[in-house]
């Protein structure tokens, strides 16, 4: 990055004096530095892994044993600085709440929201992204507050400092946004020590589906209803691995958590035998709990048997509060006692929430980065000892949370599914499509869940398909619909799971889709012959009106280039799209679509169980042959593949028939009805 000028800005916000406005002037090796009486500050860019990092720093002489003026608890240090270039259109993922960012689609710097902490960037000649980071004390966001400058915010919400050193930004350039967001991630990661996800391990429950109860009971849990739903998954054939049970269980008093133990009222006998007569009479295999950050929302209660129990482990802040000590060692021991009692109960997994309230809970006590990086190595330590590493993060995308977890693999990608609300759909899919593009790179991104019988649950079903991440439902008692999850999955509910997170394509990245076009997200996941990569469009009009674009394989960022057989999963039909080429796709207000693209090799190609919404995930193993192919699909439905040279004979275990084959443009079906993996063997016409 290169800055206009010769100086930039530097705002100092001090205990008592107030604000310091400094002019930093340009010196050598691109270091802007200024100096007062007293006061030393400068930002200093440099070269890293292919970006460009800024780091701030500002020093406070203190006398020793006269009063001082440090720096203020809110908005200590702020930078603004002229950039070289303006970029044409920006999306800028905001915290709009705590825990949560959000995109917001702008074209000038004086625009960013506060609290920003990632942008994609447009530029005439190329793309680039700006990412914030979270250092040892300090994290930064960048705002909107002087036109046509760039101004970065720093806050450690503990005031009374007097220096700081952290890195503030990294930014880079790319041929595309998914090129530039991958750099800064690198970079972001070699400075702050955050672990990217090709280095963390899925939880491998995870790849099966799952029922949580927050939806279906909210804070109103309790023993009988856990097990009559479990009762009517069992009887619907709904085949669940996992069963989450959400906030509700525990022994709370005004926000605050007086015993480890469930409550006794909601749950007479704990956990134990509950969940191993779950288990023995279900597929479940895995059950698990929520809890706060804090073990609850307020923490624990003062002198209650908790507190009592775990004081060693426990912090005290001058407000009032009992928390999990934020200290790895300290910390460690709370989480420890605590999930050592859940297995005993028979609690296989963790869901953590509030995990961004960290700054509220330590607020002039302990820094934000610090406390945010000791207590996940807390929570983590003892999730992997007790948990096998079953960990849920959520409630936790502020840059310190997210750069600051050692090497837990799953989080939260936006707010919640909001069942009740008209707009939820538009919204949670804004947040999620647009977050993706940067927490990708560092986890494994979690939708949340979502209703079977809603008006939505379609376009629900059809987003978890190619979200990548975990799919789980929170149907009421009564009300699963077992048909709007069997697309997802395998008869013994293994996820159809593609290979990332699902992105916007390139051209829905910098406009917003619930005003204007159509939004396009994409994946991609191996195919069947000879381990190609397939891609999935899941196009959605979120607007009011009619909308239209095109598909091609240009929208998926990271599929080779070449044929593809573009099947539109809602139509039943497809058509060959040579490279370069494109197919219309035309949208009534709120209605969406699916295409599934589907590479060309040998003048054929297989597109799968149709039944499935990523149909060539239902393909065991397959190739090619010297008269045609042979595939395994992985269990009965309709099999179909697109075949330009025609077929002369066709085999479903062993048995022809080629009689019952119905094609139509080139495109074959022939049904696997046999319970179980069917294998298909096909010969071409010469």
């Amino acid at each position: 990055m290169r800055l206009e000028g010769n100086s930039a800005k530097i705002i100092l916000n001090r205990q008592k004096s107030g604000k310091q406005e400094l002019e930093a002037v340009r010196g050598e090796k691109g270091a802007f530095e200024a100096q007062a009486e007293g006061v030393s500050a400068g930002l200093w860019l440099e070269e890293t892994n292919g970006c460009v990092l800024g780091r701030v720093k500002v020093s406070l002489k203190n006398e020793s044993c006269r009063e001082n003026d440090n720096l203020a608890l809110t908005n200590p240090v702020t930078v603004c600085m002229e950039t070289a270039r303006q970029p044409l259109r920006m999306t800028a993922l905001y915290l709009h709440r705590d825990w949560w960012t959000r995109p917001a689609f702008v074209t000038k710097w004086e625009e960013l929201p506060e609290r920003t902490q990632c942008v994609y960037l447009e530029y005439e000649d190329g793309y680039g992204c700006l990412m914030m980071l979270a250092g040892t004390e300090f994290k930064a966001n960048a705002v909107g507050l002087e036109a046509g400058k760039l101004c970065i915010v720093l806050n450690a919400y503990r005031g009374g400092q007097s220096c700081a050193d952290e890195p503030v930004f990294v930014w880079a350039m790319g041929g595309s946004v998914y090129e530039a967001v991958h750099a800064c991630a690198l970079a972001a990661a070699g400075e702050t020590g955050a672990v990217l996800k090709e280095n963390k391990e899925y939880p491998p429950m995870f790849d099966y589906l799952g029922w949580c109860s927050w939806d279906a009971f909210y804070t109103d849990i309790c023993e009988e209803k856990v097990r009559a739903k479990a009762a009517e998954l069992k009887e619907k054939d709904v085949p669940i691995r996992w069963m989450l049970l959400d906030d509700g269980w525990q022994s709370v008093r005004d926000q605050r958590m007086y015993d480890l133990m469930p409550d006794r009222e909601k749950f007479p006998e704990g956990f134990a035998n509950m969940i191993r007569e779950i288990k023995d009479g279900s597929s479940v295999d895995y059950v698990g709990v929520w809890h706060a950050l804090g073990g609850y929302w307020g923490g624990i209660e003062p002198g209650s048997r908790a507190h009592m129990q775990e004081a060693d482990c426990l912090y005290e802040t001058v407000s009032g509060k009992v928390l999990p000590y934020p200290d790895a060692k300290k910390g460690y021991g709370f989480y420890r006692d605590w999930y050592e009692k859940l297995r005993r109960e028979g609690i296989d997994f963790v869901k953590v929430d509030g995990q961004s309230a960290v700054k509220n809970y330590y607020e002039n006590e302990i820094s934000v980065c610090r406390a945010a990086r000791e207590t996940h190595k807390a929570l983590e330590g003892a999730a992997g000892a007790y948990m096998g590493g079953r960990l849920i993060n959520c409630m936790g995308m502020a840059m310190e949370n997210v750069l600051g977890r050692q090497g837990s693999a799953v989080s939260r990608n936006s707010d919640d599914f909001l069942p009740n609300e008209p707009e939820g759909f538009a919204e949670h899919l804004l947040q999620n499509a647009y977050n993706a593009v940067y927490h990708d790179e560092f986890y494994y991104c979690d939708w949340d869940m979502f209703w079977t019988y809603h008006p939505d649950a379609k376009k629900h079903a059809l987003l978890r398909a190619v979200s990548g991440g975990p799919v789980y439902f929170s149907d009421r008692i009564g009300d699963t619909d077992r048909a709007a999850v069997l697309p997802l999955i395998a008869k013994d509910g293994r996820l159809l799971r593609m290979d990332r997170a699902a992105k916007p394509s390139p051209d829905s990245l910098f406009a917003d889709p619930t005003k204007d076009g159509l939004i396009k997200m994409t994946n991609t996941a191996t195919c069947g012959l000879d381990g190609l990569s397939g891609g999935a469009v899941a196009v959605y009009n979120l607007s009011k009106k009619a909308g239209s674009g095109t598909v091609s394989a240009g929208d998926v960022y990271d599929l080779p280039a070449g044929e593809y057989y573009c099947y539109d999963w809602n139509a039943g039909k497809g058509r060959l799209l040579r490279e370069g080429e494109s197919l219309p796709v035309s949208l009534e207000a709120d209605g969406f679509a699916l295409y599934l693209l589907i590479p060309v090799q040998d003048g054929r190609a297989l597109v799968g169980l149709t039944e499935k919404y990523v149909s060539f995930l239902g393909i065991r193993h397959a190739a090619g042959t010297k008269k045609g192919f042979w595939a395994a699909a992985k269990e009965e439905g309709t099999f179909a593949f697109y075949s330009q040279r025609g077929v002369k004979r066709c085999l479903v275990n062993g048995k022809d028939v080629t009689g019952s084959l119905q094609e139509a443009d080139g495109l074959y079906r022939i049904s696997c009805p046999e319970e179980g993996e069917s294998m298909i063997l096909v010969e071409e016409e010469e």
